[in-house]
């Protein structure tokens, strides 16, 4: 009997502890696009891109030009002249790739550089909230399968703390 009441405590007390858990939930994308911060940075990324597209646009407008000027230049065409041609072209065509792909990679970094620190903000008030309400888990709605009615709903709670009025 003895060995039934202790085996039946060992199977309840986990039960007991994790019911005193208090467990939260939030939905991290709607809180993050909410953020004041991202209108800035939206604005200067925004502006990147537009830089970006406009030097591109710029060097294939180049490309073209060059390639209908040797289009319409028939005299005298010689072997090497022509060999000439396609390198032009082939090093302008090389130019506007190395372009995109390095002005791509910039962009990227530039993108995570502004936005780092908004994220680092939002796990902050996420950790802050956890800490002043004494949940154990604050999760991720987007993650979760099933939420429980005994759940929080922390939005409100994440959202005044990083001053987000709606």
């Amino acid at each position: 009997m003895f060995k039934k009441l202790i085996l039946l405590l060992f199977i309840v007390a986990p039960i007991t502890i994790f019911a005193q858990d208090k467990i939260a939930y939030i939905n991290s994308q709607e809180i993050f696009s909410k953020m004041p911060e991202l209108k800035d940075i939206e604005t200067q990324l925004n502006t990147e891109g537009e830089t970006i597209q406009k030097r591109s646009a710029e060097i294939e407008a180049e490309y073209t030009a060059l390639a209908e000027k040797f289009q319409k230049d028939t005299t005298e065409l010689t072997e090497s002249l022509i060999q000439d041609r396609q390198a032009q072209l082939a090093a302008l065509e090389q130019r506007y790739r190395s372009y995109v792909q390095t002005s791509s990679q910039e962009f990227e970094k530039k993108r995570q550089q502004l936005l780092e620190p908004v994220q680092q903000k939002m796990v902050k008030a996420i950790k802050d909230v956890g800490n002043e309400n004494n949940y154990t888990y604050i999760l991720d709605e987007a993650s979760l399968l099933h939420i429980g009615a005994n759940a929080i709903n922390a939005n409100a709670l994440v959202k005044a703390k990083l001053g987000i009025t709606n």
